[in-house]
């Protein structure tokens, strides 16, 4: 067994301890005690030294803690070792949780959302609560809460009780035997194995940052302490940096992104026309150009540079014109694209299908827009000549 030295003591940061077991080569560790922390509960794991190796890893083995190292530790079982945490993670990840139970509790006395579950990560944290509809407009109000506590400087402490008369739990425990109480004085009792702050002040300051629909329920991504600080800063060089961009103020920045929208869909609309337009013109001219065959369909043959699907437009404009087929392709990507007006009977989904699978390439569409491509760019002549599209048609750029 594994004495958990952070269980009483969140501050403590350096410790010694008997080497019990070495395993992987020397690079896996388990001491008599520890004030290394474990994942668990959906807190990190602490990082630090032991000996003069990094640990990279805290493993919660039942009733031992094993701690994962970068190298072999090098002693033997029985070495007395000193382990160093790395008290800046440490104190964020105690800022963090502390904060998620501060978080919790005002969520379920002051809202009516108990929490769902919670996960702590590198970056931010997120807490989803029953709500399946909430109004953003609340986070600031839920933030000025939180904040307003914090400052209250509210003793947090932990205790040990029995499962059995243990009251006033957030949230019944299913555990039997002895349960760690950890209590926010006046605000919260929740049992819990994680590391926390002593007084709420500690916490810092929390910043709410959005809130999400996930599955049935709200999620709340949050940061705490100097996370919350480091985040508004960069956000405010995001914003200030984008106003610059724009050679406009902060606070302008919304209503002119709205606009530069509104002038992108306006722009997007008229180019979709003016491209129309073009291929109207475009299919009169390739239409009139192209002499009938045998069977009197005008098989008109095109070339592209881009995605054979960007020249869709123009394909529909000649077939509207009747009697026709036409086959677009890219010599570069291999990509091939057919069109047939009704009136022809030539079904270009399931023909040019055969054609692309007989060298190997795949496609389909309906009998009159079909596109696929060809695994190699040099066998689109090939499938061109097997759909009736003779090499000596006059080809034009679409």
């Amino acid at each position: 067994m594994t004495d958990r030295l952070y269980y009483t003591d969140a501050r403590l940061d350096r410790f010694t301890a008997v080497v019990l077991e070495i395993t992987h080569d020397g690079q896996r560790v388990v001491l008599d005690r520890t004030a290394f922390y474990p994942t668990s509960g959906g807190q990190p794991h602490d990082l630090g030294i032991l000996g003069d190796i990094a640990v990279v890893d805290v493993i919660d083995d039942e009733e031992r803690i094993v701690h994962c190292l970068v190298d072999p530790i090098g002693v033997p079982v029985g070495s007395m070792l000193v382990g160093q945490i790395d008290t800046t993670r440490r104190f964020d990840h105690r800022q963090q949780h502390t904060g998620q139970h501060l978080l919790s509790a005002i969520l379920t006395d002051e809202f009516g959302w108990p929490t769902v579950s919670v996960h702590f990560g590198d970056d931010t944290n997120t807490v989803d609560v029953a709500c399946d509809d909430f109004d953003p407009t609340l986070l600031a109000t839920i933030e000025r809460r939180v904040n307003a506590l914090i400052v209250q400087n509210r003793r947090v402490s932990v205790s040990f009780e029995d499962a059995a008369v243990a009251s006033d739990l957030r949230k019944p425990s299913d555990r039997d035997g002895e349960l760690r109480i950890v209590t926010i004085e006046g605000i919260d009792r929740s049992a819990c194995g994680g590391t926390h702050v002593d007084f709420t002040g500690e916490i810092g300051a929390m910043l709410l940052r959005r809130a999400e629909k996930a599955k049935g329920n709200t999620r709340i991504e949050f940061v705490c302490g100097h996370r919350a600080v480091s985040r508004a800063r960069l956000d405010a060089v995001l914003l200030s940096t984008s106003a610059r961009t724009l050679s406009a103020a902060p606070h302008d920045l919304p209503g002119l992104v709205e606009q530069q929208l509104q002038r992108l869909a306006d722009g997007e609309r008229e180019r979709k026309r003016l491209a129309g337009e073009l291929a109207r013109y475009q299919a009169a001219a390739m239409w009139t150009a192209c002499i009938p065959g045998s069977d009197g369909v005008r098989r008109i043959v095109a070339s592209t540079t881009g995605a054979v699907k960007e020249s869709e437009p123009l394909a529909q404009q000649l077939v509207a014109l009747g009697f026709c087929a036409v086959l677009i392709s890219n010599g570069v990507t291999g990509g091939v694209l057919m069109a047939t007006a009704e009136d022809t009977g030539i079904d270009a989904g399931q023909r040019l299908r055969t054609a692309l699978q007989a060298v190997g390439g795949r496609g389909g569409g309906s009998p009159r827009l079909a596109q696929g491509a060809v695994p190699d760019p040099s066998q689109v002549k090939v499938v061109l000549e097997s759909l009736g599209f003779l090499a000596t048609t006059p080809e034009s750029s679409a």
